[in-house]
């Protein structure tokens, strides 16, 4: 038995270590342990509810919208405020756009390099100038000793890309979705004020009222962000994914425990019926029975977590977050959220298992794909595509809006009520994302978010059932513990980030050996 920690997995919203044993080349044991003591939820408390709005987009740089957003509809039906269709679109709009930027930034920029030799660019034989150019800074930064961020890397395996002209193409890309990345939160900031952390989304509505030349600047770049994801991002995924990676597709590596759930986002009415992206249930891998989400299932279990058990129960309106660092057995910061008593895996791969598009169920029924690390990366670059068109159909809906009676708040539900309670559910761009709050004598009483990560990397449950991470490691195959890179690919396809260190323990003497990650 060989144990392996990485720690920290890099380049994510807080701190994340994992523990696997490997026992015959495969993981047999996983513990996924976050390290970080978040602390909003008790920071909110005796604040003004609107207030939460902004405290909670400090959650996260990356998608801070979803969590103005997710708090935002949890005051909504707190204030009993209703939406009006112009403020509903822009909402829309403002977290469609940061979506653009964040799906692609996760392939190109967080997760390809462990799918690339990239040193094969220096084989590149070809005449586009465009990607001897790549292949000419890529060795000139190899001859100065400035690789970054092209490494620190995992040794390239069977599974790696080895061609040149696919690894120069990759490459350019990656530099290309940088720039597309940019426009792409630029858009949001047009609606949003700025970005990351916007200013726009309030309860009851947003405060940017927009003028036709703003929506036209919008469209115009929506159109740019169409082309990319259309005909770089998704077809680059679907090479890879039907090319060189195909076997870990079809072995289904990374996988876990089939159970999925999405609570539903982007709608296109002011009743909320008409979703882009489904809401559901699915359980134990079964398609055929899509089930409809019941609020009242969701718990949050504190077992194996560095919390005190809550006196009030595990549903988030009541329970506490009181943190409790002696606790016997505990190894996380992260609770074990659970649906009807199960883990759930929540993100693109579940959303578009719900939604069952028929482009994306048609690749997967030809290509014989399996649920795991890859079909996470087709999900969500399938998901980017759908996304970036229905935009469009937001736009023209937002330009029928607009005249004398436009509308984009409901200043009649401002203040602050007496009581009230209310829960935003919607979808960020990892996960299903939940919000809950409840209010009393117009203060916040108690505030509770239950975050993509919280479900996709909790700990055990108080049934000692791992969490969908956990489960998703078992059996991943380890041929070299000094090169574990398929751990690391299972970790970054649920979309936590890039790693920057590796330690091995001996089992035998609990020495630590550290190694280079490197050429």
């Amino acid at each position: 038995m060989t144990k392996i920690v990485v720690d920290p997995i890099t380049r994510i919203e807080g701190h994340l270590r994992i523990e696997v044993e490997v026992d015959n080349g495969k993981i047999s044991e996983a513990h996924v342990i976050g390290t970080m003591y978040r602390g909003i939820e008790a920071m909110l408390r005796g604040r003004d509810p609107r207030d939460a709005t902004y405290v909670t987009e400090r959650v996260c740089g990356v998608c801070a919208g979803s969590h103005g957003w997710a708090s935002s509809l949890a005051l909504d039906k707190a204030f009993g405020a209703n939406v009006p269709a112009g403020g509903r679109i822009i909402r829309n709009l403002i977290l469609g756009a940061m979506w653009l930027h964040d799906h692609p930034l996760h392939f190109y920029h967080l997760s390809a390099l462990d799918y690339l030799d990239v040193m094969a660019v220096a084989q590149y034989q070809g005449k586009d100038p465009g990607l001897l150019a790549v292949k000419d800074k890529v060795l000139k930064l190899v001859a100065a000793g400035d690789t970054a961020p092209l490494t620190p890397r995992y040794k390239p395996d069977e599974f790696s890309v080895n061609n040149p002209e696919l690894v120069t193409m990759a490459v350019a890309h990656y530099l290309k979705a940088l720039e597309m990345q940019a426009k792409a939160k630029k858009m949001s900031a047009l609606f949003a004020g700025k970005q990351p952390h916007q200013s726009s989304i309030v309860v009851g509505g947003v405060t940017m009222l927009p003028n036709i030349e703003v929506v036209e600047q919008f469209r115009s770049m929506l159109l740019e962000q169409l082309d990319f994801v259309e005909k770089v991002y998704l077809q680059d995924v679907l090479t890879f994914g039907t090319g060189p990676l195909l076997p870990l597709a079809q072995a289904g590596v990374g996988g876990g425990a089939l159970n999925y759930m999405s609570y539903g986002a982007f709608a296109r009415d002011n009743e909320g019926k008409d979703l882009l992206l489904k809401s559901g249930v699915i359980m134990d891998g079964d398609l055929s029975k899509i089930l409809p989400i019941d609020e009242s299932k969701i718990t949050e279990d504190v077992q194996y977590s560095w919390y005190k058990a809550s006196a009030n129960g595990k549903t988030p309106y009541s329970e506490d977050t009181i943190p409790d660092l002696d606790k016997k057995d505990a190894y996380s910061f992260v609770k074990a959220p659970r649906y009807d008593g199960k883990p759930m895996e929540v993100g693109p791969l579940a959303r578009m298992l719900i939604m069952q598009p028929k482009g994306l169920m048609d690749i997967i029924a030809k290509y014989n794909m399996k649920p795991g690390a890859v079909a996470r990366h087709a999900a969500r670059a399938y998901e980017t595509l759908l996304l970036a068109k229905d935009m469009l159909t937001w736009l023209d809906a937002l330009e029928k809006e607009m005249g004398s009676n436009f509308r984009i708040h409901d200043t009649e539900h401002w203040e602050a009520p007496a009581t009230g309670q209310g829960s935003g559910l919607t979808e960020a761009p990892r996960g299903s994302l939940g919000h809950f709050i409840k209010v009393a004598d117009h203060k916040i009483e108690n505030y509770q978010m239950v975050v993509p990560t919280t479900w996709n990397f909790s700990p055990r449950d108080d049934k000692g059932v791992p969490g969908p991470l956990e489960q998703a490691l078992i059996g991943v195959p380890v041929p070299d513990t000094e090169n574990p890179v398929n751990i690391v690919r299972v970790v970054r396809s649920y979309d936590p980030c890039l790693a920057c260190a590796i330690h091995l323990i001996d089992p035998r003497t609990n020495d630590v050996q550290k190694f280079r990650i490197g050429w």
